[in-house]
């Protein structure tokens, strides 16, 4: 039996503090610079592994992190706690019942975003030469491997760009994020199945069929009957006002861990059931965007910083690093997803303009890309080499993700907010602390207008979005919006709250500053650039004060003009 001495918890601790803490100084500093954090902890295990630190000092590098088996399996499982909970927090940001309703377009896009990049990433990958598998006779496992790498997009760093552009809300942000939703789950789906076969070899065809039907009817029961108990449970929990965010949190881990068991004892990777566990918990409307946010910051400040600042003490990058192959597999999955994307969207009814914008959005591979190489790695699937490609070419799919994407959005047409405001859409105090009858309430003031529907069909429409994801923005602004056919041009209305309406906030505030907006059917552009611009203004604490001291409509109104007209200048300039 081992003991754990003094000197390993000692070690350990100072391996903490040094590895999270450039981690996070570094994270950080990336993400003013618009780049993920991703980039950074990678960077800070290059340094201090056998790359940079262990060719320059040695020695230093043999004393903070010496060859020793326990020691090394200290840091090695706080980085695999930190891989489990990441594809919890990514089956989170996965909206089962949003992607269903989004099923039309969502999962055109998503199955073309599956099909092409496994095609086009399987031929070169099966003619690849023999120098770079590790058993040339798997050849074909191997290139199915590659192929199903390239279909798993990043959607938490499609999210952080959606985020920082203030499109998260939009309906062309829904729709990006549904798509990502579809594509994560068969892709992971296909990779856990491979995994699992190759895992088994030489079982008989019977025992790769039990495993494939395993799988498959786990994630079914899941989906199913599974999600709706976990909605119950966590509907239960609220109801029975018991502490949050902890309780909520203490049950989804449980049942992260409860889904990881039971995959890994199917012979699928544990990572599958932490996914489909966070999948379940996701769907329910009972867990709020504050507990979502709590459980995403506790991921990403702690246990996700850790686990890619651990691969960098695993790996040599510059032994294993091959200029060709980083190229080849940067080439294949970022031309691949975002083909496969750019097709889909060709197949559905949606605007070209919000082709390129949608297959950007898919392109990055990022930490899901990382994770699979990982796992392929440390089962002898994929040599350091490959490895070390697959990770350069995640790395490179996110940076240039943010510019990319920042420069598809503003090849648009540009729209000023003050051409479809008024000050007869204002209403200087709402008349109720509800946010449906506050809705209701707005729009009865929009069907006022002589080119607007009537009330009940706009407010129809608007809750009907607003039941799919909250429209609830940071510091108490919320956005509650709909595109219709009865609408012939945009049209945009604003309620303040005094007391403050509970609206299902990331931060938990309660909303004050309520804008309802109304675009035609297919105009994606108005929409997604009025809510933009309201979110950029409006994320100003000055403008938010004065909003409250206003005194009338008249006051609210001169005070938009001045703060929508300055923002869009700054914005041309």
């Amino acid at each position: 039996m081992y003991y754990l001495e003094e000197q390993h918890i000692f070690l350990f601790l100072v391996q903490l503090v040094i590895l999270l803490g450039l981690a996070r100084g570094l994270g950080e500093l990336f993400r003013r610079w618009k780049q993920p954090s991703l980039t950074a902890e990678i960077l800070v295990g290059i340094f201090l592994g056998p790359t940079i630190l262990g060719r320059v000092m040695p020695s230093w590098h043999a004393a903070i992190f010496p060859n020793d088996i326990i020691q090394q399996n200290m840091l090695e499982t706080v980085a695999w706690i930190g891989v489990l909970f990441l594809l919890l927090e990514t089956g989170l940001e996965v909206n089962l019942v949003s992607a269903w309703r989004q099923r039309g377009d969502a999962l055109k896009i998503s199955i073309t975003d599956i099909v092409v990049p496994m095609v086009i990433a399987f031929i070169p990958s099966f003619f690849l030469p023999d120098r770079y598998l590790v058993n040339p006779e798997q050849r074909v496992v191997f290139a199915l491997f590659m192929a199903t790498v390239m279909t798993i997009s990043a959607m938490p760093v499609a999210a952080r760009a959606l985020h920082d552009l203030r499109l998260s809300k939009t309906d062309l942000g829904f729709l990006i994020m549904s798509a990502l939703s579809v594509n994560d789950i068969i892709g992971w789906l296909i990779f856990t199945l491979v995994l699992g076969v190759f895992t088994q070899t030489g079982m008989a065809f019977t025992g790769v069929f039990t495993i494939f039907g395993l799988t498959i009817a786990f994630t079914a029961a899941c989906l199913t009957v599974g999600r709706g108990l976990v909605d119950r449970i966590i509907n239960g929990i609220k109801t029975a006002q018991m502490p949050q965010p902890g309780v909520p949190l203490t049950f989804i881990c449980l049942l992260g861990a409860l889904c990881g068991a039971i995959t890994q004892k199917i012979g699928i990777h544990a990572l599958f059931g932490f996914f489909i566990a966070g999948v379940m918990a996701g769907s329910s409307r009972g867990l709020s965007e504050n507990v979502r946010q709590v459980i995403s910051q506790m991921v990403y400040a702690i246990f996700v910083p850790l686990f890619f600042v651990n691969i960098g003490l695993k790996v040599d990058f510059l032994q294993s690093f091959d200029i060709f192959l980083v190229l080849l597999i940067s080439g294949i999955g970022i031309s691949g997803r975002f083909l496969g994307a750019w097709l889909g969207v060709g197949l559905t009814n949606l605007p070209k303009t919000n082709r390129l914008s949608i297959a950007i959005a898919h392109t990055p591979g990022g930490a899901m890309e990382i994770v699979v190489g990982l796992l392929a790695l440390e089962y002898n699937l994929i040599t350091e080499t490959v490895f070390v490609a697959v990770v350069f070419g995640a790395v490179i799919s996110s940076v240039i993700l943010g510019p990319w994407f920042t420069y598809s959005i503003r090849r648009r047409k540009k729209v000023s907010v003050l051409e479809f405001f008024s000050p007869r859409g204002i209403i200087g105090s709402v008349k109720y602390n509800d946010k449906i009858k506050v809705i209701e309430e707005l729009c009865r003031l929009a069907a006022e207008q002589e080119f607007v529907s009537e009330p009940e069909e706009l407010s129809e429409a608007v809750i009907k979005r607003e039941n799919e994801m909250s429209t609830a923005l940071e510091e108490g602004v919320a956005v509650p919006h709909a595109r219709l056919n009865s609408i012939k041009a945009p049209a945009v209305y604003f309620g303040k709250s005094s007391d403050g309406i509970e609206w299902n906030s990331p931060d938990g505030k309660p909303a004050r500053f309520i804008f309802l907006i109304l675009t035609p059917e297919n105009d994606y552009d108005s929409q997604m650039q009025i809510l933009s611009n309201i979110a950029r203004t409006m994320s100003e604490e000055n403008i938010r004060n004065l909003i409250m001291q206003a005194r009338d409509e008249d006051d609210i109104w001169l005070l938009f003009q001045d703060a929508f007209a300055t923002k869009e200048v700054v914005k041309k300039k």
